[in-house]
């Protein structure tokens, strides 16, 4: 054989190796976003809706959440529980809910798995601070010179108020309709309003801000908290994951922290 034959053989041969090189290292790759269980080298992001009156322990829990489990990122959508539910019938990109109501949560079967109840809620009255006029039991938020506040009835926390009203045969027109119970806090604590119905634990938020009128238990309503994955979600093992999580007793003593509960 020629040298010259023999040197073209041993360029193509070199070329050759060349070109498999870059085939082998991309057919290594992987996609960073895919739920594969978080293995090493991955990151699960999931987006959570979840009822307004969460919003302050669902920031530490989703932190804790993060910390234990270093390959998943939280991002948490807080609204009313009607605008969330509203968001999961229109497609919205996201892994699970938690509603403020079972009422809310019963609405979306087609749409969610088995939802759990992860806590309980009650009502107060929200005041100004030092509570200047004299707000006591529900009967006086029918005064018609009072600034009463009110979430929508379509708002879980709206439809509470509503109930416990009734039920003691009261009259009371708000001054507003909120589209959630923090909208209805933010009344109350810049003076808008003297007063407004919320969850017991969205008036611990603001202690310096406003007073909390308890409401007796025999006046009272409980809000049960349902969470559930969605069928929808694109990390299906991490959203139930992150939905059994919030059951442990690690999330249960955070919910308790702040207020709410147990299921």
């Amino acid at each position: 054989m020629s040298p010259f034959r023999t040197g073209r053989r041993a360029a193509a041969a070199i070329v050759t190796a060349a070109l498999l090189v870059p085939l082998a290292a991309c057919s290594g790759g992987g996609d960073t976003n895919k739920d594969n269980g978080g293995g090493s080298g991955s990151t699960t992001k999931l987006t959570v809706l979840a009822a307004a009156s969460l919003t302050d322990v669902f920031q530490k829990a989703g932190a804790v959440y993060e910390k234990e489990h270093p390959g998943t990122k939280v991002a948490f959508s807080f609204a009313g529980s009607q605008e969330l539910a509203a968001q999961v019938k229109q497609g919205a990109p996201a892994d699970a809910l938690v509603t403020a109501d079972t009422k809310t949560m019963d609405g979306l079967k087609a749409d969610t798995g088995a939802p759990t109840i992860i806590a309980k809620n009650r009502l107060v009255i929200a005041t100004g601070k030092g509570n200047p006029k004299k707000v006591g039991a529900l009967k006086d938020l029918a005064d018609s010179k009072l600034k009463v506040v009110l979430a929508a009835p379509e708002v879980p926390v709206g439809r509470y108020s509503k109930k416990v009203l009734d039920a003691q045969k009261l009259t009371v027109k708000p001054v507003s309709q909120e589209p959630n119970v923090r909208a209805v806090l933010s009344k109350v604590e810049l003076g808008e309003a003297d007063a407004g119905i919320v969850y017991k634990t969205d008036a611990a938020t603001a202690p310096t801000k406003v007073d909390a009128v308890d409401i007796p238990d025999t006046q009272n309503a409980v809000a049960s908290y349902p969470a559930a994955p969605l069928k929808s979600s694109q990390h299906a093992a991490a959203a139930a994951a992150f939905v059994k999580w919030l059951s442990t007793p690690e999330a249960q003593q955070l919910l308790q922290d702040a207020g709410f509960q147990k299921p």
